[in-house]
This record gives structure tokens, sequence and C-alpha cells, in this order.
């Protein structure tokens, strides 16, 4: 019988709590069941597996992460909007950092809860979003989109693992990173002959 309380959701926000505690890598059924004070069959009412609950972790912080960068990028344009959401973005970071790592690890997740969870569909727009300000089409749009993924995602992963050794403080070269980016999106490049997408 399932423990009173107890809930998926439940669950997952413990399995959370444990990643950014211990790192994301560092959760396990039984360690969330220890947690939580039950045996780790009482998990498996609620969860099929561990591969289920790290899908369930990433998912929750996708929505989290989302949420904040939604609230900070409201009624912005331009490069405050791009300011405003790589901000969001590498906040979330610093302050959840085994959630963050759990939205980067590549999970194969069940396509259910996919279908339940607004973060992962509302990122993209958010994200189309800002760049639709700097007047980006299709294919340069998911260019741009892999750009900014890629910097802000390397910036953090860097300074989560002590990267940046040099005096001068990340937050100088990060507020720099983001006024090239700036000037590289109201510059992108003209597409190349032959660059209207992939061949099917």
């Amino acid at each position: 019988m399932a423990r009173a309380g107890l809930t998926a959701e439940r669950v997952t926000r413990a399995g959370a709590e444990l990643a950014d505690e211990a790192g994301f890598e560092q959760v396990t059924m039984a360690r969330v069941a220890r947690r939580l004070g039950v045996k780790d069959a009482s998990l498996y009412t609620h969860v099929r597996n561990l591969e289920e609950l790290r899908g369930r972790i990433a998912l929750l912080a996708a929505d989290e992460k989302t949420l904040r960068i939604a609230e900070a990028t409201a009624g912005r344009a331009g490069k405050d909007a791009l300011v405003a959401f790589a901000g969001a973005w590498r906040e979330y970071a610093h302050e959840h950092p085994g959630r963050y790592a759990a939205t980067q690890a590549g999970l194969r997740i069940d396509p259910e809860l996919v279908a339940r969870a607004p973060g992962p569909r509302r990122a993209v727009e958010l994200t189309y979003g800002v760049l639709r300000g700097y007047g980006l089409a299709e294919p340069d749009l998911t260019d741009a989109v892999r750009l900014l993924r890629s910097t802000f995602h390397g910036f953090v992963a860097l300074e989560a693992t002590g990267g940046f050794a040099h005096e001068r403080a990340p937050q100088r070269s990060w507020d720099r990173v983001l006024d090239a980016l700036h000037s590289l999106l109201e510059r992108w490049p003209a597409a190349g002959e032959g660059d209207e997408g992939d061949l099917v």
C-alpha cells in the first residue's frame, strides 16, 4: 500500500531537491526514498523507475526555468529582452544546479509526460519571440536558437566547474558576451546559396 500523502509530484520534488544538493547523477530511487522516510518499493507506485523520475525532474526544472524567463522578459524587446532572458537562465542554473543539469542531460522522457508539461513548448516560444524581435526568420531562427543555447549553457557550465580562473570577474565577461550577441543578432549574416533548409 502506498504511503498516505505520497504522490508523483512529491517524489519528483524530493528528487529535485536531492539533485540540487548532491548532483543530478546522485539521484537514485533509494536516496529519494530515504529522503521521504519510506521504503524504496513505495516509490514505484508513483514513478515506474529511475529513468521516469529523472525525466520528471527535468520537466519540473524546465517548467520552473521557463516561468522565470517568461516573467523576466514580459514587456521587453530587443537587447532588453535578450539580457533579461539570459539573466534568468543563468540565475536559475546558479540557484538550482542539479535541476538545471537535468534539463541538459538529453534524457529519453515519456512523450505523455512531455505533452502534459508546458515548460519545453513555452521555452521554444519565448526564445523564438526574443529572436523575432531581431527580424530573424527560418532557417536563421534555428541557427540563432542554437547559438544562444550554446553560449548560455557553455558559460554557466564553465562557471559551475570553476572554469574561469582569470582575475577578470565573470560578470564583466557575461555583460560583454551579451553585448556581442546583441550586435551579432542585429547584423545577422544573410544565408548563403543553398542554405534554405535541410533536404529531406
